[in-house]
């Protein structure tokens, strides 16, 4: 009884070359980034060494680290009196982006109706809203949550209402003629196809929703312990405390950072299995 050998199959040339490609844009990827990172802050540094640059108008990296560290306590206690507005906002608009996008998709009138007003909203700036809002809303928290909604709701909304509308219209008419009710067409068809719609306006939202939190700091102006980073940064700006403003613009651009992230990752996995856009990732 002989035992059959089995040999690898050699790539051809060019699909050598496509999987080297794939390998190198992989590594890339993550490599140039950092490298350009790196660099960066290594001329931030020199800049400050070679200018003899005061630290009270650019202080040199080490420095915010060292203030970032000493004042961790403030800082990092700030930053969840802004988280927590962040999350709030976000799941807010969540919750009134879906509901509405639903009322919409059931209802052409209801979204003729109502969609301009959700437009106007959107595109007026929140600084020229929020003295309304300040003279007819009394609760600081309520303010700023307020104000962060406003920014992130729109993405969700848009983004929802798109994909509930853009279902196959051959999907639609099978799912009638087997008698469906518009209720199941909803569950069964038009909420998945519109899944990835709605990932995608939520890792804008989720951005977005920080951002409108961190305006709303400033244009309210609290103040206090119980403050959250953009008051840290305005009493930085006055004390000229550069060093302690650097740290918390770090600490923003990196919860901004994980923030969509951590929404990416979620997109991924809800879409992984079934949608071509995470297929392809995986390929």
């Amino acid at each position: 009884m002989t035992t059959l050998e089995v040999r690898p199959v050699a790539l051809d040339p060019e699909e050598a070359r496509r999987v080297r490609q794939q390998r190198l844009e992989k590594i890339g990827g993550w490599v140039l980034p950092l490298a350009i990172m790196v660099v960066s802050v290594w001329l931030w540094d020199r800049l400050c060494v070679w200018n003899d640059i005061p630290k009270y108008i650019l202080p040199r990296p080490g420095v915010v680290l060292q203030t970032l560290q000493d004042d961790a306590p403030l800082l990092f206690s700030s930053l969840w009196v802004t988280l927590k507005i962040t999350f709030l906002s976000l799941a807010l608009a969540i919750v009134g982006g879906v509901g509405l996008a639903v009322l919409f998709a059931q209802s052409k009138w209801v979204e003729m109706s109502f969609f301009p007003f959700a437009v106007i909203l959107q595109v007026t700036p929140i600084v020229a809203i929020f003295p309304l809002i300040n003279i007819y809303v009394d609760n600081q928290t309520a303010k700023l949550l307020l104000c962060a909604w406003i920014v992130a709701f729109f993405p969700i909304l848009s983004n929802t209402t798109l994909g509930l509308n853009s279902v196959d219209r051959n999907l639609r008419d099978l799912f009638r003629l087997n008698g469906a009710s518009r209720w199941q067409e909803l569950w069964h068809l038009r909420l998945p196809a519109a899944m990835p719609y709605f990932l995608g306006g939520l890792k804008i939202a989720g951005g977005l929703s920080l951002i409108g939190a961190v305006v709303a700091e400033f244009v309210a102006g609290t103040s206090g312990q119980a403050s959250g980073l953009a008051s840290r940064i305005i009493e930085a700006g006055y004390r000229l405390n550069a060093p302690r403003l650097f740290a918390a613009l770090i600490l923003i651009s990196v919860t901004g950072i994980v923030i969509f992230l951590v929404l990416s990752l979620l997109s991924h996995l809800v879409l992984r299995r079934w949608h071509e856009s995470a297929l392809k990732q995986e390929a």
